[in-house]
């Protein structure tokens, strides 16, 4: 019997190498108005109508939710008494889009707070979902649509997916709109990725567009903010202007980058990644542990017993070092294939490209996802 144990861990999968990127890109993508924003909602509700797979007597919010809604309706029943198992105690949550008005629908989104087994035919009952402030801007009510369900008791239950987190579809209604800031003098634009060089490119767009020579309507308050003054003409067509901005073309600027994802062994990088000269030595170590079993056998009419011994050897083999040569305006990519071309794997990759950075020979930043 032969155990290895291989001390370079070997993965099955290849590098990827990013498409490059297009030489502009909308103002849309890039950026973000300040004040346009989704807020998030939240709201503590109760299921009925769970075919006996709600919330257990041990969890005792889900008995008293249910006792002080029937007060409010002039049914007085103490908790303590409470044995529902159709309730199923929930928290709901939604997200309310920018000028969302008053009467539209939102999704809600339902998880199960005790012991309930799913929720699967449930009914929210009526639940206010409120900000972080307190206020409450929806009101979620309906049947729950899991992607899940269970079935069976005991040893014999199955269950699919995850039947305690459903959907209401359209379930909640807006009460109150969101405050969005939209002052109608000036505009603030978010700029997703914080950069100076991309703030200033942005500025400079907007200015050869909507400014004139000595009156720019833009400027760049730091790496991640851009001011824009409305022009007169849009004064009162605030919208239009934002409309406008988005489908500006702005040639980018993207930082040098390389993304490792250690788990699967994938690395994503950009072709123009240069890497200083550099000689490179990558070699690996194999210990191959061998167990051997001895059987003892005792002679024929005797009283002795059949053992079994085993006897395990241990014996280490180190591969020679495989050297590359990089030379001036190497790029990544040609340090990629050329690794590849003797044999390693992408851990590997990932090893050299790491250790290449700590000798400032790479001028990239690696990201570890």
């Amino acid at each position: 019997m032969k155990t290895h144990i291989l001390v370079t861990a070997l993965l099955l999968a290849s590098p990827t190498t990013a498409a490059d990127a297009p030489p502009a890109s909308r103002l849309k993508e890039l950026i973000s108005v300040e004040g346009i924003r989704d807020n998030q909602l939240i709201g503590y509700g109760i299921v009925v109508g769970l075919a006996g797979t709600g919330d257990r007597r041990q969890t005792v919010f889900s008995a008293q939710t249910l006792s002080n809604m029937l007060e409010r309706m002039g049914v007085s029943v103490p908790a303590t008494t409470l044995q529902a198992k159709n309730v199923a105690a929930v928290m709901v949550t939604g997200t309310l889009a920018p000028f969302a008005q008053a009467g539209t629908r939102i999704d809600a989104t339902v998880a199960a707070m005790g012991d309930a087994s799913t929720l699967q035919g449930g009914l929210l009952l009526m639940t206010p979902l409120r900000a972080a402030n307190g206020q409450v801007y929806a009101v979620a009510q309906g049947p729950v649509v899991t992607g899940g369900f269970s079935a069976g008791r005991g040893g014999t239950s199955q269950t699919v997916n995850h039947p305690t987190t459903g959907r209401i579809p359209s379930g909640a209604i807006v009460e109150l709109s969101p405050p969005s800031v939209f002052d109608g003098g000036h505009i603030r634009l978010q700029l997703k990725h914080g950069d100076f060089t991309n703030a200033s490119r942005i500025t400079n767009t907007i200015n050869r567009k909507f400014g004139s020579p000595g009156n720019p309507i833009a400027k760049a308050e730091n790496s991640a903010l851009v001011t824009v003054m409305i022009p007169p003409a849009f004064t009162e067509r605030p919208v239009e202007f934002v409309a406008q901005l988005e489908v500006l073309s702005v040639d980018v600027d993207r930082r040098s980058k390389i993304v490792v994802n250690e788990r699967t062994g994938t690395i994503s990088i950009g072709k123009d990644v240069r890497i200083a000269p550099v000689s490179i030595l990558h070699g690996n170590l194999t210990v191959e542990v061998e167990t051997s079993v001895d059987v003892s056998q005792p002679q024929a009419l005797s009283k002795g017993e059949t053992t079994v011994t085993s006897q395990a050897s241990v014996g280490a083999k180190e591969d020679q070092a495989k050297h590359i040569n990089l030379k001036e305006g190497a790029s990544v990519e040609d340090l990629v294939k050329a690794l590849l071309s003797i044999g390693s794997t992408p851990r590997d990759v990932i090893a050299v490209l790491q250790n290449l950075q700590a000798a400032g020979a790479l001028d990239a930043e690696i990201e570890v996802i």
